[in-house]
């Protein structure tokens, strides 16, 4: 399937929105998500800007498809996706993490937008299933999608989800899977390899649908496709830049979660100009 032109630029547009919307939230001093954030922000401007249903006046609107952020950590890019969509101004983003304020450290209920708390890893795959299999229980043709970390999938839950929404064919469900090749303290490939990924999902059932995670036609094309399966979930495997667009924070561990000094601040948001 062609995309238009003006389709990709406007998203690519929007991802790169997002991608200052964090380094502004993060600011100066207060350590922050940057390379989580940055890795996934082309996916999220897709499924913001160009996939989910949703009514950003409305958030409880029953009509509208799920999105759960199972690596809750990067919060501070689901709000900023959720700012750019209406559900709340942009200018209450540099307040994220201010004690009693409703945009914290991770997703919350309460927040405008967020359906789940999350952010103990591994949980969120289960929380969506759980909604997928109510929403084709109640006959309802609603969606739901959960962005799943690489390194979280060290979490046992993870596969146990897996296994069940492929015996419980819940094709209504996509896993998007950020696949940056860093976690916390390190490559992953040193700590517990999950690699081949594509076979391990394909082997737990699931449809599987490998794309370059910064390219915008492979996103949208990909989103669409796992709209239209039928009989299994899909797992979109997203091949991403841990910190991309922002030079000095790809592909470094280091900006896993850290503050930001003044210039790097400065240099961060000349790039994302």
């Amino acid at each position: 399937m062609g995309y238009s032109k003006e389709l990709i630029s406007s998203l690519e547009e929007r991802a790169k929105t997002l991608r200052r919307d964090v380094i502004e939230c993060i600011g100066v001093g207060v350590a922050g998500h940057v390379g989580g954030s940055c890795s996934a922000a082309d996916l999220l401007a897709a499924l913001y800007f160009y996939k989910l249903k949703y009514d950003s006046k409305n958030p409880e609107w029953e009509g509208r498809d799920y999105f759960l952020l199972s690596k809750g950590h990067v919060a501070i890019l689901q709000y900023s996706a959720l700012a750019e969509a209406g559900f709340f101004p942009v200018a209450d983003l540099p307040r994220c993490k201010e004690v009693g304020f409703y945009l914290q450290g991770h997703p919350h209920l309460g927040t405008p937008g967020i359906e789940v708390g999350t952010g103990s890893l591994g949980q969120g795959l289960s929380l969506g299933l759980g909604m997928a299999l109510g929403l084709k229980m109640d006959g309802k043709p609603n969606r739901v999608y959960v962005m799943v970390g690489d390194g979280e999938q060290d979490e046992g839950q993870i596969w146990e989800a897996a296994m069940a929404a492929s015996a419980k064919n819940a094709d209504n469900l996509c896993a998007i899977i950020d696949n940056n090749g860093l976690q916390a303290q390190g490559k992953l490939t040193d700590r517990l390899p999950v690699e081949p990924l594509a076979g391990r999902w394909s082997a737990f059932g699931w449809n599987v649908i490998e794309i370059d995670g910064h390219n915008m036609e492979e996103i949208v094309a990909a989103l669409d496709a796992a709209e239209t399966y039928k009989g299994k979930p899909t797992a979109i495997i997203a091949h991403t830049v841990k910190g991309k667009g922002i030079s000095f924070a790809e592909n470094q561990v280091g900006f896993h979660n850290r503050a930001l000094t003044e210039d790097e601040y400065r240099q961060a948001l000349a790039e994302l100009a």
